[in-house]
């Protein structure tokens, strides 16, 4: 225990240090959200990466689709490392960073409001954040929680509350600037400490080509055999390539994947970076980073069927999903050293998530809804500009002010978190579904095509939050993870069509927005 104690206040107090170290340059709003815009490859490719993947990764997913898939499960880290990180740089990286810039976008809701021309865009599109950003927040506390509670056996109240606490503390201190150089040192945890554990888990079953023989004879439990997601199972398909349900695992694969595209907190990590050669260099990094993390965290989950059946929640008829990471570890790791590795990893995959949660939507109320200042369109010159003495208290005033949201998003999530509606996944396939839903197809679309219309951005929200909204006040009769995906893509014909058959925009208007593209 004083091993474990030890590793974790050294790791804390690391943090804690980075935050007062960043607190001078987190004085301005650019400084507090963005870092000045002048956060290197490295820097942004770990912040990238460390917010993608949480606790709700390790052991909410990895548990669950583990279970569900076996080591099918492997595909999900494999395609967010492609299609949730490759190619989320290599297609809207330089894209974002020339024309946010251009157009002086600070958060995604100010991205629609001046793309699209309308103030109202930019308020629904805050409140859309700030309302489904809080389930994921919940989940991940949710996640982390149960770590703890394994290896420290502190009440998972007491968990929620202390992590709560740590992470407002950093962030309100630093800022992005702080998040950022935080993620760098907690991606370099994750890294190592999911090679080790995926290594010591494995050692007890004999070694990776021994496990792989006892997956090939697992079988099926009760409570699996009354799932209809089994009704065809034969022996073997949890050894087998694309498992006991390929639809559902693509599913899966498409809401942890493409959902980073439309995430307010990854998207704007190409807000900060500063310029094109840093973004090559962050594609490689955060690809390598996401295909040993995500892929190791699944990887590790599609062997959770050798460690015995999770507890079967009646009440919910379901298992209790979180639990099997969690005993997974607890039956196989017997170092306290490595035990306090793993406590290290999680707080390390959580809090920079945390982080980049809160900060994101902090600034969006306060910069979208509370001081939701008349802009400028690219190419217009500001009349009455206020003098500098007054701009910097103002600045001041909303970096307060962002401070001050921080705590009141953190309540409201820690408040969920302790009497959570779901588990983890689900809380996520809500958060995300909604989210990505509404926002990935009108921003990546407002990237490239000069033809999305104010109306059709209008139709792709009000599809992203109905369809999750409406099945989730229906009882889920589609599984929230499911639902998710189809919000994700369904939001592209939708912007396609509405832009077809509405009214244009001016062209005047596009085409100063698009001329970042000419220089």
């Amino acid at each position: 225990m004083i091993i474990k104690i030890i590793l974790t206040i050294v790791f804390l107090a690391v943090m804690v240090g980075v935050g007062i170290y960043s607190r001078k340059q987190a004085n301005s709003v650019d400084g507090f959200v963005l870092g000045g815009r002048a956060v290197g490859g490295w820097l942004t490719a770990f912040a990238f990466g460390t917010s993608y993947f949480s606790a709700v990764v390790f052991v909410g997913y990895a548990g669950q689709f583990g279970w569900k898939y076996g080591l099918s499960s492997a595909w999900i880290g494999i395609g967010n490392a492609v299609i949730g990180s490759l190619l989320a740089w290599l297609v809207l990286g330089r894209r974002t960073k020339l024309m946010t810039q251009h157009i002086s976008s600070r958060t995604m809701p100010d991205f629609f409001g001046t793309r699209y021309d309308s103030q109202g865009l930019r308020v629904v599109a805050s409140i859309i954040a700030f309302v489904f950003l809080i389930p994921y927040t919940a989940g991940v506390y949710s996640g982390i929680s149960k770590l703890f509670d394994m290896g420290f056996h502190i009440p998972y109240e007491y968990c929620i509350v202390i992590m709560a606490l740590l992470t407002a503390l950093y962030v309100i201190l630093g800022g992005y600037k702080a998040t950022a150089m935080n993620d760098f040192v907690q991606g370099i945890i994750m890294l190592f400490g999911i090679v080790a554990v995926i290594a010591v888990v494995l050692s007890t079953q004999g070694g990776l080509t021994e496990a792989f023989h006892k997956m090939q004879a697992a079988t099926l439990t009760a409570h699996d055999a009354e799932s209809p997601l089994y009704a065809e199972f034969k022996p073997g398909d949890f050894a087998s390539w694309f498992g006991p349900n390929p639809l559902s695992l693509l599913g899966v694969v498409v809401l942890t994947s493409l959902g980073t595209w439309g995430l307010p907190q990854m998207v704007g990590k190409f807000y900060s970076i500063t310029d094109e050669g840093a973004i090559r260099r962050g594609t490689i990094i955060s690809t390598v980073f996401a295909f040993v993390v995500a892929g190791g965290c699944y990887f590790l989950g599609g062997f959770g069927r050798l460690f015995g059946e999770p507890v079967w929640n009646e009440a919910r008829h379901t298992y209790k999903f979180d639990d099997i990471i969690p005993t997974m570890l607890d039956t196989a790791v017997s170092s306290d050293l490595l035990i306090g590795m793993v406590m290290v990893l999680v707080l390390s995959a959580s809090m920079s998530t945390l982080a980049s949660l809160v900060l994101t939507s902090s600034s969006t109320m306060t910069l979208d809804l509370i001081y939701r200042d008349k802009k400028s369109q690219p190419g217009e010159v500001e009349e009455g500009s206020i003098d500098d003495v007054v701009a910097e208290k103002i600045e001041r005033r909303k970096v307060v002010i962002m401070r001050v949201l921080i705590v009141f998003f953190i309540v409201i999530s820690v408040l969920i978190a302790l009497n959570p509606p779901t588990f983890i996944a689900q809380l996520m396939g809500i958060s995300w579904g909604a989210l990505a839903g509404a926002f990935l197809a009108p921003f990546m679309l407002g990237l490239y095509w000069r033809g999305v219309t104010t109306a059709s951005v209008w139709a792709c929200f009000a599809w992203g939050v109905g369809i999750t909204v409406i099945n989730m006040l229906a009882g889920n009769p589609v599984n929230p993870i499911n639902c998710g995906a189809i919000a994700m893509i369904g939001g592209f014909p939708v912007v396609f069509i509405v832009s077809l058959l509405s009214p244009k925009m001016k062209a005047s208007k596009v085409d100063e927005v698009f001329k970042c593209y000419e220089k």
